[in-house]
């Protein structure tokens, strides 16, 4: 990318000269309410022992399944909400880029916990398909009624909240899975009741198993991303091309971007100048900073000023 390459590390390097500056630029987190978590961390668990004893009694595996899910839904609001709040702690000498990388911490654990429970369930199912059982379908269907209409509360209660937070939406799709899982046992009890379709019952789990799957990889893989300091998702090439046509910019190079969380962004980099002093860039590196955060989305901006050293266009 000639003078724009970008790695995905970053030097932890303080520069005192006059041609550095440090300035951070917070982002509002969205917050979620100790009552909300109340509710739905209530309603879940309420759901959870109705499901495993409901699917016991029953021998219905979508219900246990679905306990399963609840199970984890359970603590996953729970850390979710804990993760939040250690997140909003204020930075200190130790923590000196604070501790919002919790929330994305919690939300790889949920993310994962989830994907490892469904790939079980998925053992199971196939277990039941070689192997059916009879199911008490009044008690099935009764059970996975409450179960919905307790799960779609929790849903609406956190939507909101989920379109803001990586570590929300871990928790809310578990809820929305349930969701979708309890409206399947539902109509898979009543197929199993009218038709004997037994093998409804485990191929409920499989869908589900494989949705939720899918969702969640999205955040395990987006969460690693961010533990790793992968390198953030902006248009290099664009911001090659904007920062070098700042009159006395005449390259930008060693440029490092990273997550601090789901929505922080940091930037370090190099600028070469040309024709002025080092002591005279402070009108540059507002232009620089303004751009990348307006633009850009860039959160906290690093930049350390030098003489052009780019004669062929060759900077690493």
């Amino acid at each position: 990318m000639g003078c724009c390459d970008h790695d995905h590390d970053h030097n932890h390097e303080i520069h005192q000269d006059n041609g550095h500056s440090h300035h951070e630029h917070g982002h509002a987190h969205g917050d979620i309410s100790a009552t909300k978590i109340f509710w739905v961390a209530l309603f879940n668990l309420i759901i959870t022992v109705t499901e495993f004893a409901g699917g016991l009694i029953s021998g219905s595996l979508a219900l246990i399944s679905d306990s399963a899910h609840n199970l984890s839904d359970t603590a996953s609001i729970i850390l979710s909400y804990i993760g939040i709040k250690i997140s909003a702690k204020e930075k200190d000498a130790k923590k000196s880029f604070g501790y919002k990388r919790a929330e994305i911490i919690i939300a790889f654990i949920n993310s994962s916990t989830l994907v490892a429970i469904c790939i079980y369930l998925l053992f199971e199912a196939y277990d039941r398909f070689m192997h059916p059982e009879t199911i008490n379908t009044n008690l099935m269907i009764t059970i996975a009624l409450i179960g919905l209409v307790a799960n779609l509360i929790s849903v609406f209660i956190l939507e909101k909240d989920s379109h803001g937070s990586m570590n929300i939406r871990a928790a809310y799709l578990h809820m929305l899975g349930d969701t979708l899982s309890s409206v399947g046992v539902v109509a898979g009890g009543l197929a199993i009741k009218f038709w004997n379709m037994t093998w409804i019952d485990p191929l409920i789990t499989v869908l589900v198993s494989l949705f939720i799957i899918h969702e969640s990889w999205k955040i395990v893989k987006k969460s690693v991303d961010i533990l790793m300091q992968s390198s953030a998702d902006l248009d290099y090439a664009s911001i090659q091309k904007d920062i070098e046509s700042i009159t006395d910019v005449a390259n930008i190079h060693h440029v490092h971007t990273w997550y601090s969380n789901e929505k922080t962004i940091y930037f370090e980099a190099h600028v070469g100048i040309k024709d002025i002093m080092i002591s005279q860039t402070k009108p540059i590196l507002d232009q620089i900073e303004a751009l990348l955060k307006v633009k850009y989305g860039v959160s906290h901006v690093t930049i350390q000023f030098e003489e052009d050293k780019c004669c062929n266009g060759d900077c690493k």
